[in-house]
């Protein structure tokens, strides 16, 4: 409030106060990145120096230690508040379309320290659902505390999200289009100021401890390559739109093998604890195998974020190696095809099962791999333009990050900015969109989506969203409820809609506490009989099976159970269950306020 006074008097706009507080977010998930990433980075680290003969006890074994350790985070902290499973993603994605930007802080700790144990000690995922789900917990608490509405809250949650983002993968661009394309999916000059903000001053004051590399940094040859390739031409796009058409397939492919593989231990009757266990046990002997069935004696190459397999496929060199296995271009691209193949079932076994982690990453690993593996293609068959498997690698990656989140913007930045690479933006754009057109017309919901249905949750247009998101039920003028007891005759609905030409009437018992609706349609059904309804009472007309609403709701919430009920009026009560009633919403006052905001904007 005395930041709102204080801008007051100075003549600034009235929410101005959101610039410096994300700010000051941006410099907390700056430190919040650098303290998640940085054990990250040392257990990958110690992955590399482990001795060849404990490789194939701790192959199999690790990633159980580190599933058992997550289970336990994940369910002996529970929570209440109804967040979904799944990508961490999902979940803020859940509380900002459901419990207006709220999330508790045991949700960012349990993320935390769960996805540290799942990714650093083998499980196949990325850092970057655990960094969001944490910047999103860290921005809802400080709007928590500071009291702001609704839309505010939602605004510092994405400046959170953005900032962790930018901070781990060093893309603040892609940071701050992540959260206004897939969270907010609001494009607003007053939401896209303070996160570009929280993105820009976290992302500077993460490289200023990690460096200010690329995170996949290309070659200064591979770069000059690149910029002089005659690969980016016309003759080369038919290859691209091939590329983005098995991309797309593979996406979908992928996401439904997710989403099957989350049914199966959502209904195995065994204790939440041990389900990411089980799937650990199954990732050890997918892992134990292909360390038998290769000759290189390390960590398998689909275990963890994957960033340094990725970083493989991106140089041109791997792809010409003298090892022996190379050599062919048949191994090549069998190698490549099952690096993807075994990668999208590790991330299935680990994230399926409930160990803590993101999509990203392995979304990354297995665009790389397609991309590299239609280049080896490409440059053995005459009758097409020849080509260099890394570019391919480079544009896969892109690829299947927007086939896969349905968010292109995000997938087209985040891998121009972690390879800093603008000479191929034109084919990496072409490939993405054609990825998601494919992956839409095969499976239509994203990883993220697919755990958001089954809560009932459908997201609209963006404009729609932000505004029927932003108006509250406060916001909607109510129509006064009248009301009549359940013992009532019948004959008191047909006195009082003659009299006040009210078609809806609020149900109370004898404490006048709420009981139900009798809605026009109820009625205009009984007048069939007209000579029985003075023999009816309301509590055969009236209907308990319609839900309330609270004053605090917005209007999508709102709008959702219009739909679903298919009524005209809803009871509007003090606290959303058995408190005092404050009058009826109608679905006509709704959309007349929906339209005017939607005029004025």
């Amino acid at each position: 409030q005395w930041l709102r006074r204080l801008g007051a008097k100075l003549g600034l706009e009235r929410d101005w106060y959101l610039i410096l507080v994300a700010a000051v977010i941006g410099l907390v998930m700056g430190n919040v990145a650098i303290a998640f990433i940085s054990p990250l980075h040392w257990l990958e680290e110690r992955a590399t120096e482990i001795p060849a003969e404990w490789l194939i006890v701790l192959i199999p074994t690790v990633p159980i230690l580190g599933a058992l350790i997550s289970g336990m985070l994940l369910n002996f902290v529970r929570l209440t508040d109804g967040s979904v499973g799944g990508p961490g993603v999902a979940t803020v994605l859940y509380s900002i379309h459901r419990r207006q930007a709220q999330l508790p802080i045991r949700l960012g700790v349990r993320k935390w320290l769960a996805s540290t144990a799942t990714i650093g000690l083998g499980g196949s995922a990325g850092a970057e659902g655990p960094i969001v789900t944490i910047g999103s917990v860290i921005g809802s608490n400080v709007a928590r505390l500071m009291r702001v509405n609704p839309q505010n809250t939602a605004t510092l949650l994405g400046c959170g999200a953005a900032g962790g983002l930018a901070a781990v993968f060093n893309a603040p661009i892609a940071g701050i289009f992540f959260v206004m394309e897939l969270l907010l999916r609001d494009f607003s000059l007053r939401t896209f100021t303070p996160i570009v903000i929280a993105a820009v001053i976290a992302s500077a004051w993460a490289r200023a401890y990690l460096g200010g590399d690329a995170i996949f940094s290309l070659s200064p040859d591979f770069r000059e390559l690149i910029a002089t390739s005659p690969e980016l031409t016309l003759p080369q796009l038919p290859n691209f739109i091939l590329l983005g058409v098995i991309t797309g397939l593979a996406a979908a492919a992928f996401i439904f093998a997710f989403h099957i593989t989350r049914s199966f231990f959502g209904k195995m009757r065994l204790h939440p604890v041990f389900k990411p266990a089980v799937g650990a046990v199954a990732l050890g002997v997918l892992g134990l195998g292909f360390y038998l069935l290769t000759t290189k004696q390390a960590v398998p190459a689909f275990y963890g974020n994957g960033y340094s397999v990725i970083r493989d496929l991106l140089d041109p060199a791997w792809y010409h190696s003298e090892d022996g296995v190379l050599r062919s271009w048949h191994s090549l691209f069998g190698l490549l095809v099952a690096l993807g193949v075994l990668k999208a079932i590790a991330t299935c076994l680990t994230l399926g099962s409930g160990g803590a982690g993101g999509m990203f990453a392995p979304s990354l690993f297995m665009g790389a791999a397609i991309g590299g593996a239609l280049g080896t293609i490409v440059n053995h068959v005459e009758l097409l333009p020849a080509a260099n498997p890394a570019v391919y690698a480079i544009v896969g990656m892109a690829a299947m990050v927007a086939s896969t989140t349905h968010a292109p913007l995000t997938a087209i930045l985040i891998v121009y900015e972690v390879t800093q690479s603008y000479e191929i933006i034109l084919p990496l754009m072409l490939t993405a969109v054609i990825a998601l057109i494919v992956g839409r017309l095969v499976f239509r919901d994203s990883v993220y989506m697919i755990e958001l249905r089954t809560h009932g949750i459908r997201l609209g247009a963006m404009s729609d969203l932000t505004i029927l998101r932003r108006l509250l039920v406060q916001n909607v003028p109510l129509v006064p409820a009248l009301t009549v007891h359940s013992d009532d005759s019948a004959q008191r609905l047909l006195d009082l809609s003659e009299r006040h030409a009210v078609t809806d009437f609020v149900v109370t018992n004898e404490r006048n506490q709420y009981v139900g609706l009798v809605t026009h349609t109820d009625l205009q059904a009984a007048l069939v009989f007209r000579e029985a309804i003075p023999l009816l009472q309301v509590n055969e007309l009236q209907r308990g099976d319609l839900p309330t609403v609270s004053p605090d709701e917005s209007l999508d919430v709102v709008l959702d159970k219009f739909a679903k009920f298919d009524v005209q009026s809803l009871a509007v009560l003090e606290d959303g269950g058995d408190g005092k009633i404050l009058g009826l919403i109608t679905r006509s006052r709704l959309m007349n306020i929906y339209q005017h905001e939607l005029s004025r904007e």
